[in-house]
């Protein structure tokens, strides 16, 4: 007989009940561990271990990321790179280099060179260049770092859209925010770790799937918040059904829920009561935290946001109504953001419809909804910079702004040949286009690389969206290279399976 099952055939009932003991008290001291944050939940924990907070890999510099994304990829030669270049060649035929074995998005034939629409000028002590129609963001530009020469490997919105948020340009991968909850989970067990707020009017190209989590447990997938009516939706109890009845029906759910998870069930079963039970204490904190009436006059002013604001552009497809500089859905949103990361929620995703500006009658010129959507987004932008810093949150909460892509120094000549106001747009551009990171160890007022005389390739400091990624992670205390999830036999990373992807340490402090 095989001599491990010969010595617990032969084991007595006062042996049992010894390591018994020691192995419920072992359980006990791990769970309470693991609703501290001082080990990692196990698979099957209960829903406060499952978000409780875990300590990083690595020494953080952030505990928190606001991600403001401008779906659409607003123009870098409109807002953040100076080519005079561009000027002197204005309307020239583009030259061939520009267009041999590239593929774009909607240019064909040869288009014409497109000059930058607007001013720039120099501002702050690091002399960065920047445009007019950013005149608050350049009032904290010091704050930030400037990415120059970001490069991506998809020039459609989609997939260039999925590739950015989850590592891959197809559908079903983890996206950043759940990643970073996973890993690191909430610092506050009413409120979701993971939080979108969606402003413009529209979704983005790449649907739910950017918040979505994917082969992760759904517990993490981002929960998207409204700025105006029910926070969120179907929060509520139904009619008729009061606090204390509902605490009983999740009791009573959770209990069948835990039985079947016993007899062999998906983990999936223990997540779904973790989202029922957060669900319940959400009904109270949820609505606190998104009520922006409590908030001094100076503040809202200072952001331009107005509690209770109701867009009419979201179900509209006019453009009349999507382009509207006087929307304060963002300036809530971005000041819900400083709310939301105070109250403890670790990752906060703002998207922005409206960035796309290929010239048409549809409304996406750059010289008439490029002005407009700045309006409606960078006091409110340049006012969450403040407001992080002014209450001690900046150090701790690492801030990125960016589109998928960025705009080609040709116009589009799809539309027509000529220039003429309202008709003016630029393609796709995956090559090089301008992101800024802000707070969260990150060194302001540097700019970090450049790019030609056109705008067209870096020159110095290629970034990859690789590098992006790992510098994210690395700044939350995640090292890029070992964090990963063991999913149909191998060890999927967010920055994807080889290792080119590189933390920007020179973007640190």
């Amino acid at each position: 007989m095989n001599p491990a099952i010969e010595w617990h055939l032969n084991g007595t009932r006062r042996h049992l009940l010894q390591t018994a003991g020691l192995g419920i008290g072992a359980m006990a001291v791990q769970s309470l561990l693991a609703r501290d944050g001082v080990v990692p939940a196990v698979a099957g924990a209960s829903e406060s271990a499952a978000l409780a907070a875990r300590p990083p890999l690595l020494a953080p510099r952030a505990k928190h990321v606001i991600y403001l994304h401008m779906a659409g990829s607003p123009s870098q030669l409109e807002l953040f790179e100076h080519k005079p270049e561009l000027q002197r060649l204005h309307l020239q035929d583009c030259p061939e280099s520009f267009l041999k074995g590239k593929r774009f998005a909607f240019i064909r034939g040869v288009p014409k060179i497109l000059a930058g629409q607007f001013r720039f000028r120099q501002y702050g002590e690091s002399g960065q260049w920047i445009s007019e129609l950013l005149p608050n963001f350049a009032g904290v530009v010091d704050r930030a770092c400037v990415i120059r020469t970001m490069q991506t490997e998809q020039f459609n919105h989609a997939p260039s859209q999925l590739f950015l948020h989850t590592g891959t340009a197809r559908l079903g991968n983890p996206s950043l925010g759940s990643w970073v909850t996973w890993g690191l989970g909430s610092l506050n067990e009413n409120l979701p770790g993971f939080v979108v707020l969606l402003s413009g009017g529209k979704t983005p190209d790449a649907g739910k799937s950017l918040w979505g989590s994917g082969f992760l447990p759904s517990v993490y997938q981002g929960v998207n918040c409204r700025a105006s009516g029910d926070p969120v939706l179907y929060l509520g109890d139904p009619p008729g059904i009061d606090r204390r009845t509902r605490r009983r029906m999740l009791d009573t759910l959770a209990e069948m829920n835990s039985a079947e998870f016993a007899r062999g069930g998906d983990p999936e079963t223990q997540t779904r009561i973790s989202q029922y039970e957060l669900a319940y204490r959400m009904q109270t904190a949820v609505p606190r935290v998104m009520d922006l009436s409590g908030e001094p006059k100076h503040i809202l002013e200072m952001y331009g946001a107005q509690p209770g604001y109701t867009s009419p552009a979201e179900s509209a497809d006019d453009p009349r109504v999507l382009y509207r500089g006087d929307d304060p859905t963002f300036a809530n949103n971005c000041l819900l953001a400083r709310r939301l990361v105070e109250s403890g929620v670790r990752f906060v995703q703002l998207y922005d419809w409206g960035w796309d500006h290929h010239g048409s009658s549809k409304g996406e010129s750059i010289d008439e909804t490029l002005p407009i959507k700045c309006q409606a987004s960078e006091r409110a932008i340049a006012a969450l910079i403040r407001d992080l810093e002014q209450r001690g949150l900046l150090d701790e909460t690492l801030i990125v702004w960016g589109g998928e892509f960025g705009r080609t120094p040709m116009m589009q000549n799809n539309v027509r040949t000529e220039l003429q106001k309202g008709f003016v747009g630029r393609d796709h551009h995956p090559y090089a286009f301008t992101m800024w990171l802000a707070g969260g160890g990150i060194r302001g007022g540097l700019a970090w690389g450049s790019t030609d005389e056109f705008g067209y390739y870096p020159v110095e400091h290629p970034t990859t969206i690789r590098d992006l990624q790992a510098t994210i992670l690395h700044v939350l205390g995640l090292d890029p290279q070992r964090f990963s999830y063991f999913y149909q036999g191998l060890q999927n990373r967010l920055i994807g399976p080889t290792d080119e992807a590189r933390v920007l340490e020179a973007l640190l402090v």
